[in-house]
């Protein structure tokens, strides 16, 4: 059998008569970061897991249907409107899931992150989101992330977050018009955050935009949506006194963590249902 192979194997490198030799097929090496929507990828072991989100157009904000049906307070009908359409004309990635203790601890572990260690009020680390970070501790996490791959990290804008959590829907939910117990952690009907995964993801394949922890995002809050971005960018003008918070968390009610449902907090509030997820910008060629 050695002896046949080894025939073979020569008569395979020996020229053909005519002196035609056949092209070597090789496979193209894979591209990373990948193209494709719904990809997922992760620049580092330690790194977030994030997932290649399409461009794309949608509409923004709630209609006052949607705020009567759920019993939406009145100060926030002001806050989702004006609808508007927004285009985002560009790849970007998104963390497939909020940035865990797990993650954030290697920041710490690495010299990162102020070398804060936030408190995880009792519920154990490792998959569950980060809790108890302000604006200033995420931006310390971005950076750190940022210097240790090579790469653009970042916060979501909102227009961004909500691209990402709606996900090619025009729904209340992620997943429909309706939320119950099976679908999301909120309401307090786990007392506490669950790890990251828990629940199906949306169609783009990204696990609790809403509920289980709120998210921090890049723009300063504004009252309306009276003259907000309509292609993706963070909204950056004023004061800034208070920073955009989406996607609501585990003790609130459910008509608070629907996808258009959006508040300002002050940058240095940290409390046990408020987090992040991060977003990579992506080669656009």
């Amino acid at each position: 059998m050695t002896v046949l192979l080894l025939v073979a194997a020569l008569a395979a490198e020996t020229p053909p008569p005519n002196g035609y030799v056949p092209p070597k097929v090789t496979a193209p090496a894979p591209r990373f970061p990948p193209v494709v929507a719904g990809a997922a990828f992760s620049d580092c072991r330690d790194c977030p897991e994030m997932v290649v989100i399409p461009p794309g157009t949608f509409v923004m904000g709630s209609t006052a249907e949607e705020r009567k049906a759920l019993g939406v307070l009145a100060m926030f009908d002001k806050m989702e409107e004006p609808r508007h359409r927004v285009t985002i004309g560009y790849r970007y990635a998104v963390g497939r899931y909020a940035v865990t203790f797990d993650e954030w601890d290697a920041c710490v572990a690495d010299g990162g992150c102020n070398g804060y260690r936030p408190a995880d009020a009792g519920w154990g680390r490792g998959r569950r989101p980060v809790i108890n970070v302000n604006f200033a501790d995420v931006q310390g996490y971005v950076a750190w992330l940022s210097r240790r791959t090579g790469q653009a990290y970042r916060l979501l804008s909102e227009s961004e977050w909500e691209y990402a959590g709606r996900a090619g829907t025009d729904t209340w939910y992620p997943f429909g018009n309706a939320i119950d117990p099976t679908k999301a952690n909120y309401g307090n009907n786990h007392d506490r955050t669950t790890p990251v995964g828990s629940y199906a993801p949306n169609r783009f394949g990204l696990h609790d935009m809403t509920a289980n922890v709120a998210q921090w995002v890049q723009d300063c809050h504004h009252d309306d949506y009276v003259g907000a971005p309509t292609d993706g960018s963070a909204w950056l003008s004023g004061p800034c006194t208070l920073r955009n918070v989406r996607g609501g968390g585990w003790s609130l009610s459910g008509w608070s963590v629907r996808v258009a449902q959006r508040i300002g907090d002050p940058p240095g509030a940290r409390n046990d249902h408020l987090g992040f997820r991060v977003a990579r910008d992506l080669p656009q060629d």
